[in-house]
C-alpha cells in the first residue's frame, strides 16, 4: 500500500498547482490527496492567514495542529475517519464553519469551545443520543445545522419529529438540515 501523504507534501503540490505560497493564501484546499492524508501534523501551523482550510476525502483520524491558524473561520473535514472533536480548542476563537459530515463522531465532547461556530455540517455520524445533541446548546453562534443520517435523527425523523424535537433543543437554529426553521409563535395573554 502506498504511504501517505503528508500534509507538507500537500503543500507543496498545491503551491505548484496554484502558483500560491501556502503561508500567503487564505483559502488552501488540500482535499482528495492520492494517496490520502492520515495526519493533520504540525506543517498546518505555517497556514498564518488561512480562513478556509479543505482537507476533506482523506483518511485523517485525529484533528490537530490547528494552534497556528489564527485567522481560520472555515473548516472542512468531511469523509475522513475522524472520532472525536478534540484539537478545535486551538480555532475556538475565529472558527466560524465547520463541515464534518461523513465521519465517525458519536460524541461531541470539545464542542463547545466554538464560541463564533454559526454553521456545523456534521451529517452522516454516529451521534445516536439526545445529551450529545444538547451539547451544541452550548455554541452561542450557531443557526445552520446539518445532522441528517445520524441515528438520532434518523430515528426521530422515522417517527415524525425530528424537526421539532431538534428545534426544541436548540431554539437558536435558523436552519436545520438544509430547510429554514419556521418557529410556531406563542400566542400571548392579551389575544382572544
Amino acid at each position: 500500500m502506498a504511504k501517505a501523504t503528508t500534509i507538507k507534501e500537500a503543500l507543496v503540490k498545491w503551491e505548484e498547482k496554484t502558483g500560491e505560497k501556502a503561508n500567503d493564501a487564505t483559502a488552501v484546499k488540500l482535499y482528495g490527496q492520492i494517496p490520502p492524508i492520515e495526519k493533520m501534523d504540525a506543517s498546518l501551523s505555517n497556514l498564518v492567514n488561512c480562513e478556509r482550510l479543505s482537507l476533506s476525502t482523506n483518511c485523517i483520524e485525529k484533528i490537530a495542529n490547528l494552534n497556528g491558524l489564527k485567522n481560520l473561520k472555515i473548516l472542512s473535514l468531511g469523509r475522513n475517519n475522524i472520532k472525536n472533536l478534540n484539537g478545535l480548542e486551538a480555532v475556538g476563537d475565529t472558527l466560524e464553519e465547520l463541515w464534518i459530515s461523513y465521519n465517525l463522531i458519536e460524541k461531541l465532547k470539545g464542542i463547545h469551545v466554538m464560541k463564533k461556530l454559526k454553521v456545523l455540517y456534521m451529517s452522516n455520524n454516529l451521534v445516536k443520543e439526545w445529551g450529545e445533541f444538547l451539547k451544541l446548546a452550548d455554541l452561542p453562534s450557531l443557526v445552520d445545522l446539518v445532522f441528517v443520517g445520524n441515528p438520532l435523527e434518523e430515528k426521530y425523523s422515522a417517527d415524525g419529529n425530528w424537526i421539532e424535537e431538534a428545534t426544541k433543543r436548540l431554539p437558536k437554529l435558523k436552519k436545520l438540515d438544509g430547510n429554514p426553521v419556521i418557529k410556531q409563535e406563542e400566542e400571548t395573554e392579551g389575544e382572544s
